[in-house]
């Protein structure tokens, strides 16, 4: 096997944070923002999260754990979360964000449809502020938020001052992923849509006391320095993860087909201001986000499909942002290529703050998108930046692994078959070779998976591009195993 055939399929050492949104029960409504702003009622969340002794967990800034728990039923429940808290549970409804961060109330800013009108190329885009802003006044409907506070336990020395270069880096892991759940409705663009956002708020000393002064203290972290109280205000832009970057659903293209025309003038009511279609979109390929990043009034004149990657018009961009977010396709880079996806100061206890919420600006947003009972967000972070299988490593981790009470830890083993990266040029004939798969057992042979393989992506050798083709497995103990084949088409010398 090929060194880089084998995949970060082992067991991820020094784990951080695993977060599993389990049984998230979605009504059968459309979530389109553009048209309807009809919302996705949420009636059961869970949010599992697990840890290691060097990194423990709390949800009341009191009590740290190796793991924690919150969901619908304890999310405001005082023996889990602390007294005041701001914790949101919530109908999820599309908005939008680059991650900006509002100092003086410690939110994240948040834009919501105020209006939308059609237009002879789209439709007319107006936004205002989501009111979370308002100091003492709780998050807004819409969307989920908690607190999660983190104590690093790593190394005695702890630095009051804000330096990023003094920060350990975090990562996200292969196993992070949204799917829809076995009883809901898949390829609706709801798995395409979803954003989690990691909003880190500020700092203390890692050995604060925990008693209800030090909670005080804790629970008080805001995004503004004080050094009587000992805090280190972060409130940097939130990290944004957006899942199934490459992923587009078959509606959503044909809805975007036909709704979008080429923008090539200011006005946006008269056909003269629009030519020809927008540039086509292609299942396998990843698309910026123009995000929302100010409130958005009618003499602003923005369409909601403006930017060079759509309609190709670029006037509105001091409005919207074709956003970097955190993507799968960072998810799976190897060894020394793997992207941070976060830093935590040593021997400190970190407020961050979580957003779960739907990209209303998302190009899988579509109009007469349904989806129906179940999706599941799983979401990991990591210290480790290599895997056994970045370096080829062959030791004791071969066989299956099993926790303390005898459960199995081992992923499944996929391996890709033919090469693991290809370059192509347009017009080229590509043909999967697909991929094995293995299940490690202890002391017997492995049980052969093969089968059971699902690919997610496809590759269009039209269409120049980077795609990628991800090959997932799961044992019968639920751990998943992945391989990613990346497909360069090349175009024409």
């Amino acid at each position: 096997m090929p060194k880089h055939n084998k995949r970060r399929t082992k067991r991820v050492k020094n784990l951080i944070v695993v977060s599993t949104l389990s049984a998230v029960l979605l009504a059968i409504s459309t979530y389109a923002w553009f048209i309807g702003l009809r919302t996705v009622h949420v009636s059961a969340f869970e949010v599992e999260i697990a840890g290691v002794e060097s990194l423990l967990l709390s949800l009341d800034g009191k009590t740290f754990h190796e793991e924690v728990t919150i969901n619908a039923e304890n999310f405001d429940d005082e023996n889990v979360v602390y007294s005041g808290h701001t914790n949101n549970w919530s109908k999820l409804v599309p908005m939008s964000s680059i991650g900006e961060m509002d100092s003086n109330v410690s939110r994240m800013k948040l834009f919501e449809k105020a209006s939308l009108t059609a237009t002879p190329g789209g439709y007319r885009l107006l936004a205002s502020r989501v009111n979370n802003y308002a100091d003492g006044n709780p998050e807004r409907e819409g969307y989920i938020a908690f607190d999660l506070f983190i104590q690093n336990k790593s190394g005695p020395q702890y630095i009051d001052e804000l330096d990023i270069a003094d920060e350990e880096s975090i990562y996200l892991t292969v196993d992070s992923a949204v799917t829809v759940s076995t009883n809901g409705v898949k390829n609706t663009g709801i798995e395409n849509s979803v954003r989690v956002a990691f909003a880190q708020i500020g700092r203390v000393h890692g050995e604060t006391d925990k008693d209800e002064t030090g909670q005080d203290k804790i629970t008080a972290i805001s995004c503004k320095n004080d050094e009587e109280k000992g805090i280190t205000g972060i409130c940097r832009t939130a990290q944004i993860w957006e899942p199934n970057d490459t992923n587009h659903v078959e509606n959503a293209i044909k809805w975007y087909n036909k709704s979008c025309k080429k923008r090539i003038g200011a006005e946006l009511r008269t056909t003269e201001a629009y030519e020809g279609n927008c540039n086509e979109l292609t299942d396998g390929l990843a698309y910026p986000t123009y995000a929302i990043n100010q409130p958005i009034t009618s003499d602003d004149k923005v369409d909601i499909y403006d930017g060079e990657a759509y309609n190709t018009y670029i006037g509105s961009e001091e409005y919207l942002t074709p956003y970097n977010y955190f993507t799968d396709t960072y998810k799976y880079e190897a060894g020394t290529a793997r992207k941070e996806f976060m830093s935590l100061a040593p021997n400190s206890i970190t407020k961050v703050r979580v957003y779960i919420y739907l990209e209303g600006q998302d190009i899988d947003n579509y109009d007469f998108a349904q989806i129906g009972k179940a999706i599941s967000i799983n979401f990991g972070f990591t210290k480790q930046r290599f895997t056994e299988d970045d370096i080829d490593y062959n030791g004791p981790l071969v066989n299956a692994q099993l926790g303390p009470n005898g459960e199995d830890l081992t992923p499944p083993r996929v391996s890709i078959i033919g090469d693991e990266r290809l370059e192509l040029t347009v017009g080229a004939e590509f043909t999967d070779e697909g991929a094995t798969a293995e299940d490690p057992q202890k002391d017997s042979n492995p049980i052969d998976l093969t089968d059971e393989i699902k690919a997610v992506g496809t590759v269009n050798t039209n269409v120049a591009g980077t795609y990628y083709i991800t090959y997932k497995v799961t044992d019968v103990a639920g751990n998943l195993g992945t391989a990613v084949r990346t497909v360069i088409v090349n175009p024409e010398p």
